[in-house]
């Protein structure tokens, strides 16, 4: 089972603080908006002492909320896959992330980008990674590029280190010609045609 380490990079959230009632009322304020603040913010998941992936955001809202907590990144968030060789094998960013605890699910919004060591990228607006399961999905329109090609359609899935990543309902591609040594790449349209759709599974 993964285990999960939170290294918060900030002094001690309580101070002991004695005959201090401004300071108990202050820290009562706080406790009472069910919400802590931390800055520069590590998560890290392992399993059997193997680092697998590692979230890090410059601020996370820790929800105190005992029915649904979470953890939310409002001003973005990184998050590094390694490969069982603790080597980097892809980095996800986004300008905000939620953590459901109890669903074990992180929610990316706004700008999402994952990039490969093996130079593809997915560019979208939301995706759902699921811990439990190892997945990553969105419903939303997605564009992958790869060396020889872009890929674009709606809907996406793919396994926690991005293998078997799948379209549901592509919708173009355009060809990338792969240049001479020293010459930039060039794309190549394809002549106009209906747009190239594939059937979801059931």
């Amino acid at each position: 089972m993964w285990k999960m380490i939170v290294m918060i990079s900030v002094g001690a959230l309580l101070i002991a603080c004695e005959n201090d009632m401004a300071a108990i009322e202050a820290l009562q304020d706080q406790l009472d908006t069910k919400v802590e603040r931390a800055e520069e913010v590590e998560i890290l998941y392992s399993d059997s002492a193997k680092i697998k992936v590692k979230i890090a955001g410059p601020t996370m809202l820790y929800h105190l909320d005992r029915k649904s907590p979470k953890q939310e990144f409002p001003d973005g968030v990184k998050v590094d896959f390694f490969d069982p060789m603790q080597e980097l094998s892809s980095v996800l960013t986004a300008k905000y992330a939620i953590r459901l605890e109890q669903k074990q699910q992180v929610l990316v919004r706004d700008s999402v980008v994952w990039k490969s060591v093996n130079n593809e990228k997915l560019e979208t607006e939301e995706l759902i990674w699921d811990e439990k399961k190892e997945k990553l999905m969105s419903n939303k329109f997605v564009v992958i590029t790869r060396p020889e090609e872009i890929i674009y359609g709606h809907g996406f899935e793919a396994n926690q280190d991005f293998s078997n990543a799948r379209i549901n309902a592509v919708e173009g591609r355009i060809a990338v010609d792969q240049p001479e040594e020293g010459e930039p790449s060039k794309k190549t349209t394809p002549p106009a045609k209906k747009p190239i759709k594939q059937q979801q599974d059931d």
